[in-house]
């Protein structure tokens, strides 16, 4: 009886981690695009530098994002 509790509030706070790491996820690939923007527009070489680094991490973001996507748009047309 405790194996199956714990086995299944396990699954529960797993699912829990997973959606908040998701939103998280989701929440810093927007601040990063929106930063990446506001450099571009910006005058300036270091404004520039930065807009091409922060590349650096919006592209991992953004495949991470699409792979969450996927996933979850599968899991719901089963």
């Amino acid at each position: 009886m405790v194996t199956t509790v714990t086995t299944a509030t396990s699954a529960v706070l797993s699912a829990a981690s997973a959606a908040s790491l998701t939103l998280l996820v989701v929440l810093l690939l927007i601040a990063l695009l929106i930063n990446k923007e506001i450099f571009s527009i910006l005058p300036g070489g270091l404004a520039k530098r930065l807009s091409r680094a922060l590349n650096v991490t919006v592209i991992p973001l953004a495949i991470v994002f699409a792979i969450t996507l996927v996933i979850q748009v599968v899991d719901a047309l089963r």
